[in-house]
C-alpha cells in the first residue's frame, strides 16, 4: 500500500485501543445545556431568543452577525433559561443561551432538501451558512467562508481529512465504518461547487480497513480517489496533509485555497451532506471519551450543548480519579479544571488519565541536541524561538519564523529536557496575532 507523508513528525502511543471497536452510541442530554455564542472562528452568533420562550430541537436560537460567524441551533427543545456568560473549555466566559431541556425533543420542521445540479452553487452554500456548519475537526472555521474563495475556479483538489493523527480520538473513525456513504456524499456535494476539483479521502495507513472500505465505494467516482497516508503525527495537519496529498506547500500568510486546495475533516462532510439533503442544522457531532481513568470508554453521538460532567456519567465515571483531565488530545487538547462545560460544535474528545505525566515533568537546561528541529514538520527552531519568546524578543522571534510554528506540540514531546517548547512558542504567537489584528 502506498503511503504518503511529510518531513518531521513524531510516534506517540496512540491510546486508540480503548475505543476504536467501541460503536458509536446516542447519547441523550439530562439537564440544562448550554450553548455559547462563540463556537467557531469570526464574530460571535446575536441571540434570537430570550428568556422564556420555548424552542425546537433545529431551531435557530442565533444568527451569523457578520460574513465570518456562524449560526447557533438548539440540539433539544426547552425553554430558555437564561442568556448570560458561561464558562467553556478555554476557562473564558462567554455570552450563551441556556435551555432547560423538556425531554420531549420534539424537532423544529427541517428544511427542504437540495440537489446540486438542480439547486445553485449559491443556494447550496447559502445552506450550509444556515446549518450553521464550522470546522469540526478543532479550529471552527465557518465552512460557508471557506467554500466561497475568491477564485472558485483555481480550486484544483477538495481534501477529506481523515487521518485522525491526534493520540486517543476515534470519532471520525467510528464514523468513517459506520456512516462511510455520508462522507463521500458530503464529499461529492463539495466537489459539485468546484467542478475542476479532484476529492482526496487521506486516511492513515493504521485504518486499513477504513481505506479498503472508501476504496469500494468510489471505486466508479472518476473524481474522488482514497490516499492512505503514512501514520505520523500531525499528518492531519492542514499544511502536513496537503504536502502529504498533493506536494503542494503552504506558509502562515497563506491560505489552502491559494494552493488551490479546500480541506474539510470528515464530521464536517457528513454535516454538510445532513444539511444539504436532510435539511437539518448542525446539532449534534460524535465525541470520544476515553483515557485509562474513565470506567467505560465510548463514542458517543452528542447533542450540541450537553455538559461534559454528563458525557463522563454516561461513560461510567471515573474508576480513579484522574489527575488529568483534557477536551481533546494529549497533544493539542486544552486541559480542563471544571466539568461544567458544554459540548461544542467543535469538541472531538474528553480525555481521562489517571497519570499527569507533564506535571510530573521537571524541566531543564537546553541540551542542544537538535531533537526538536528534527521532528518540527513546520521546519523552525524550537530552542531559539523559545528562548527568543522568553525574553520578549518579538523582532527575533519573527525573523526566526515563529508564526510558522503549527502548535503541534511535536517538539515539547522529543525534548529530553522536557522544556515547555510549545506553549512558550504558543503564548508569543498569541500576542503577535493580537497585535496583528489591533494594528
Amino acid at each position: 500500500m502506498a503511503t504518503f507523508t511529510f518531513t518531521g513528525g513524531v510516534h506517540p502511543y496512540d491510546g486508540k485501543e480503548l475505543t476504536k471497536d467501541k460503536p458509536i452510541k446516542i447519547m441523550l442530554p439530562k439537564g440544562e445545556l448550554v450553548y455559547p455564542l462563540s463556537q467557531h472562528i469570526g464574530v460571535p452568533a446575536a441571540a434570537i431568543v430570550k428568556k422564556g420562550d420555548r424552542v425546537l430541537a433545529g431551531q435557530k436560537i442565533a444568527e451569523a452577525s457578520a460574513f465570518v460567524s456562524a449560526p447557533v441551533h438548539a440540539s433539544v427543545s426547552g425553554t430558555v433559561k437564561a442568556i448570560e456568560p458561561r464558562r467553556v473549555v478555554t476557562g473564558d466566559m462567554v455570552p450563551s443561551i441556556v435551555i432547560e431541556n423538556d425531554g420531549r425533543y420534539e424537532e423544529f420542521p427541517a428544511m427542504p432538501p437540495l440537489f446540486p445540479g438542480k439547486n445553485t452553487r449559491e443556494e447550496i452554500i447559502e445552506r450550509i451558512k444556515e446549518a450553521g456548519i464550522v470546522g469540526m475537526g478543532g479550529a471552527g472555521f465557518p465552512t460557508h467562508v471557506k467554500l466561497s474563495p475568491k477564485a472558485p475556479a483555481k480550486i484544483e483538489y477538495v481534501i477529506a481529512n481523515c487521518s485522525e493523527c491526534e493520540p486517543y480520538l476515534t470519532s471520525d473513525y467510528r464514523r468513517m465504518k459506520e456512516e462511510p456513504e455520508k462522507l463521500v456524499e458530503g464529499l461529492k456535494i463539495v466537489l459539485s461547487l468546484f467542478p475542476k476539483a479532484h476529492g482526496i479521502l487521506a486516511v492513515e495507513d493504521n485504518k486499513k480497513d477504513c481505506v479498503e472500505l472508501l476504496k469500494k465505494l468510489v471505486k466508479d467516482e472518476k473524481r474522488i480517489s482514497v490516499k492512505a497516508l503514512k501514520t505520523k503525527y500531525p499528518q492531519g495537519a492542514e499544511r502536513q496533509l496537503i504536502y502529504a496529498t498533493t506536494g503542494r506547500k503552504i506558509h502562515s500568510a497563506m491560505l489552502p485555497a491559494d494552493a488551490g486546495c479546500i480541506v474539510n475533516n470528515v464530521d464536517t462532510l457528513v454535516a454538510v451532506y445532513t444539511a444539504v439533503t436532510e435539511g437539518k442544522p448542525l446539532t449534534e457531532r460524535i465525541v470520544t471519551v476515553t483515557g485509562d481513568a474513565v470506567k467505560r470508554p465510548c463514542n458517543f453521538k452528542v447533542r450540541t450543548g450537553t455538559l461534559y460532567r454528563e458525557l463522563i456519567e454516561e461513560a461510567g465515571g471515573f474508576k480513579v480519579p484522574p489527575a488529568k483531565l483534557i477536551s481533546g488530545g494529549p497533544m493539542m487538547g486544552i486541559a480542563l479544571f471544571d466539568l461544567e462545560v458544554p459540548a461544542t460544535k467543535t469538541t472531538s474528545a474528553i480525555l481521562a488519565l489517571s497519570k499527569d505525566d507533564v506535571s510530573d515533568m521537571q524541566p531543564t537546561a537546553c541540551i542542544r541536541c537538535g531533537r526538536c528541529v528534527e521532528v518540527c514538520p513546520g521546519r523552525v527552531l524550537p530552542a531559539k524561538l523559545m528562548d527568543a519568546a522568553l525574553h520578549g524578543e518579538e523582532e527575533t522571534f519573527l525573523k526566526l519564523n515563529g508564526m510558522e510554528c503549527c502548535e503541534c506540540g511535536c517538539c515539547s514531546y522529543i525534548c529530553p529536557a522536557r522544556r515547555p517548547l510549545t506553549q512558550t512558542i504558543k503564548s508569543m504567537r498569541k500576542q503577535q496575532l493580537a497585535k496583528k489584528k489591533n494594528r
